[in-house]
């Protein structure tokens, strides 16, 4: 085992320990064996199968590794999991499935904002924990309403505004925009024209896509006739490989940027050539092994980094959030306490609203007033050459 897997592993687990004593009793209190059983909902066949299978590899690797880590005070994760199907009201059944499972101490649902948003009103009415990794702001949003939602992944203002930062420093002027038409593409559509408006770069004009679409090169093909500088795709990862591809064929010279919502594969594949020099806004853990591990949340992100790649044979940028939220459930139910075996949700639910981690992702706040905790400062600027995603500069 070489030394900083080793490091890592330690910190790892006296850092779950050091969070849970505080909520033990030292003395005659009964030692709680019972499993830590974690639902997930996530997209494992329809049109977002692809990142729904990544965020399945990622939820069982981060359960094996904290399982075998020691870190869980004699307890287990159990992770039960079912397919949704890309369908909201399939993962609305699902949702009412688990909460009704007394055994089930919280929910992990997967990128389909749709689904998460569609639920919410469930899951505040059976007061289940549920942290989503979709990007809608409508999911952790009014919090007023949303006490037991919590969501994981990039925020359509801070995408936006490192986005803009990036146009501005090349000196792009004129832009076009490509964006889903769901919840998180509408939401980045009103946040891109903001930012976009106080740096004085123009909106040529602007072209929507569903999430399911095979094909954009009509909406691409309008777009790059407008003698852009930049083509901003603001979409679901199969449809930005996509764009990039339709513009390539289009001839269009310009640059592309694309949104922390298009990341998904470390290699580009078939979209190699389209995407070659590409820009995107994502967190630091896609390229960790271009990054020096000078801390020790960098070295158990790097560790992450190497582990999945190791088990997969390749990585998806997704990925960390989803072991990030079986990190938050694990550390919050051994910190809620509670009677041995028997699942406090509310105390579950108090915690992560009060939770700080240095996550794979980054760095995550919960707070009572905003349930979406990926900080701005985990966002990073990558560029695509020969044919992975890289760290600027």
């Amino acid at each position: 085992m070489s030394p900083i897997r080793s490091a890592t592993i330690a910190a790892l687990a006296s850092a779950v320990v050091a969070t849970t004593l505080t909520g033990c009793q030292f003395g005659g209190a009964e030692q709680d064996t019972s499993p830590i059983v974690i639902a997930a909902d996530l997209e494992l066949s329809g049109a977002a199968a692809p990142v729904g299978r990544a965020y399945q590899r990622a939820l069982e690797l981060k359960v094996e590794q904290l399982n075998s880590s020691g870190a869980l005070n004699d307890r287990k994760i159990e992770l039960k999991v079912k397919d949704n199907r890309s369908d909201a009201a399939e993962s609305l059944r699902n949702i009412a499935d688990f909460s009704s499972d007394s055994r089930v101490s919280a929910i992990v649902m997967g990128g389909c904002n749709e689904c998460a948003v569609g639920a919410a009103g469930v899951i505040n009415d059976k007061r289940i924990p549920t942290i989503a990794l979709a990007a809608s702001g409508a999911i952790a949003s009014p919090v007023a309403e949303r006490r037991y939602v919590f969501k994981l992944g990039p925020n359509a203002a801070d995408s936006a505004a490192a986005l803009t930062t990036e146009l501005r420093r090349k000196n792009v002027r004129k832009v076009g925009l490509l964006a889903s038409n769901d919840d998180y593409g509408r939401e980045g559509v009103v946040a891109l024209r903001r930012e976009l408006t106080k740096a004085n770069i123009k909106v040529a004009g602007e072209e929507s896509v569903k999430t399911t679409d095979t094909e954009v090169a009509q909406q691409v093909g309008k777009l790059t006739k407008l003698k852009l500088d930049a083509l901003v795709v603001w979409t679901p990862p199969e449809q930005a490989a996509l764009a990039a591809t339709s513009a390539q064929q289009a001839a269009f010279r310009g640059a592309l940027f694309f949104d922390a919502g298009a990341a998904g594969d470390l290699f580009l594949g078939a979209a190699a050539r389209a995407t070659e020099k590409a820009t995107m806004i994502f967190t630091q853990t896609m390229v960790i092994d271009d990054v020096i591990a000078t801390t020790p949340a960098k070295a158990a992100r790097r560790q992450w980094f190497q582990d999945y790649t190791a088990r997969f044979g390749g990585y998806n940028g997704s990925s960390s959030f989803a072991a990030d939220a079986i990190q938050l459930i694990a550390d919050a139910e051994l910190r809620a306490g509670g009677p041995a075996g028997k699942v406090d949700r509310d105390g579950i639910r108090d915690v992560l609203e009060t939770s700080q981690i240095d996550g794979l992702s980054g760095p995550i706040r919960m707070t009572p007033d905003n349930h979406s905790g990926l900080m701005p400062q985990a966002l990073t600027t990558l560029v695509a050459r020969n044919g992975r995603w890289r760290l600027a500069g």
